[in-house]
């Protein structure tokens, strides 16, 4: 009976984990869920995440530099001394003593050139600057994934369309080996469509591994081991395409300077390099601290009173203020302000560099769409064409008025012309959705 129950045990685990290991690799990954995941795994968002952190631990520092610091000290000395007999003009023998010292100390600044509350300023806002980097680095993890997912889609449909054709060339085949038989073409007609199937074979196997590389670089973005059942969804490719509007680099433009966090992260810097100087200029002046203390001790050479008698006896309080006054500092503050007034240029300069940045590629974004557009229509207009004359040629061959040479031409530029279409789709798709990317809206299909 144990035996059973053991056994009944075992088959239910292998169940339950065969069920689960079905249900991961049966799995269908959409873009917003690459994106997440990749954005869980991502070394670099973390990094990013770990400097805020770093950040926001450098902002409460700086609030706290504007409490006084406590110190307390205890301090015990033992000392051996001989007794010198003047009448005798001898040492005695070795005696000795012992003191106890105790204390407690304060610090606190009243007066910096507001050092402290700048420094607090200018934490605050590096705290601030580091979220918006780390949103841009999560933006631009999110756009490679969304390139290299309809990557996986467009290799995905060059398989289908290579087995498409295959399984048309497969036909042809037949018919034509039908038609050899009752010598209605020749050996060089069969054997040219046969040859054909068998390149239309090796660009399929082409485009099988260019699918599987095409996974491989979508799981590694992602950060995800390489699984042979990965698998993305396959959204309306078709219904991303109904955008016809033409984008307006200016809106565009002046949209994305009030959104993203690259533009904001620049600004943030070039604020926090103003109050360098500020934290610089403040060392020019004098600077007052207060300080209070209070001490007590014990001497085992006081006779005549107990240990707390002394410490009570001798409790000493303390309260003093300290100025201290620049006056040559061996040009260390003039350099250091200059300095700082650098680091503003600097920061203002890379401020610029970051909007002309984003303008040029808001304007490479709308030129990208408008030739996508471009290049999609004239593949339309092709495709349509090369399969008009496909089908007359296909007819054409089936009643034996045209040979197989110039049937296999119309028929490779049809798949040319599938191919161009597919390619120039997936362009737009594209283009349409990294001028999505700089309007602010979600990457999504």
């Amino acid at each position: 009976m144990k035996r059973i129950k053991t056994s009944y045990l075992i088959i239910s685990l292998l169940l339950l984990v065969t069920g689960f290991s079905a249900k991961a690799q049966g799995k269908i990954w959409t873009v917003e869920e690459c994106i997440k995941y990749a954005l869980g795994q991502n070394i670099q968002v973390k990094k990013a995440d770990l400097t805020n952190d770093r950040n926001q631990l450098n902002a409460i520092q700086a609030q706290a530099n504007r409490l006084p610091s406590v110190n307390a000290s205890v301090q015990e000395n033992f000392n051996w001394y001989k007794g010198f007999d003047a009448t005798t003009g001898s040492y005695g023998s070795s005696n000795g003593s012992n003191n106890t010292n105790y204390s407690l100390s304060s610090n606190v600044s009243l007066f910096n050139g507001e050092k402290l509350s700048n420094k607090i300023k200018q934490a605050e806002l590096n705290f601030e600057s580091g979220k918006y980097y780390s949103e841009s680095v999560k933006e631009s993890v999110g756009l490679n994934i969304l390139n290299a997912y309809l990557q996986v889609l467009y290799a995905k449909e060059s398989v289908t369309n290579a087995e498409k054709q295959i399984e048309a060339t497969t036909q042809q085949l037949t018919l034509a080996k039908e038609r050899f038989d009752l010598s209605a073409i020749s050996m060089s007609d069969y054997l040219q469509i046969k040859s054909e199937l068998a390149n239309e074979k090796s660009t399929l196997a082409t485009a099988q591994s260019q699918y599987a590389m095409s996974n491989v670089t979508l799981m590694q973005l992602m950060e995800l081991p390489v699984d042979n059942n990965f698998a993305i969804s396959s959204p309306n490719i078709d219904s991303l395409l109904v955008n016809t509007d033409r984008p307006d680099v200016q809106a565009i433009y002046n949209l994305a300077l009030g959104i993203k966090p690259e533009i904001k992260n620049a600004e943030l810097n070039k604020q926090s390099a103003e109050y360098d100087v500020k934290i610089a200029q403040a060392d020019r002046m004098p600077s007052i601290s207060m300080s209070t203390g209070l001490s007590s001790g014990f001497s085992s050479l006081t006779t005549g009173t107990g240990y707390f008698t002394q410490l009570q006896n001798k409790v000493n309080p303390a309260i003093g203020i300290s100025m201290s006054i620049p006056i040559f500092q061996k040009k260390q503050l003039k350099t250091s302000i200059s300095l700082a007034k650098i680091g503003i240029s600097d920061a203002e300069l890379t401020f610029i560099n970051t909007k002309n940045q984003l303008r040029k590629e808001i304007e490479q974004a709308c030129v990208d769409v408008e030739t996508a557009k471009s290049g999609y229509a004239a593949s339309i207009e092709q495709m349509q064409s090369s399969k008009e004359s496909y089908d007359v040629t296909d007819e054409k061959l089936k009643v034996g008025l045209l040979n197989s040479a110039d049937f296999l031409i119309q028929k490779t530029n049809l798949i040319t012309s599938e191919s161009k279409l597919l390619q120039s789709k997936f362009k737009l798709i594209f283009s349409y959705k990294v001028v999505d990317f700089y309007k602010g809206i979600p990457l999504a299909l």
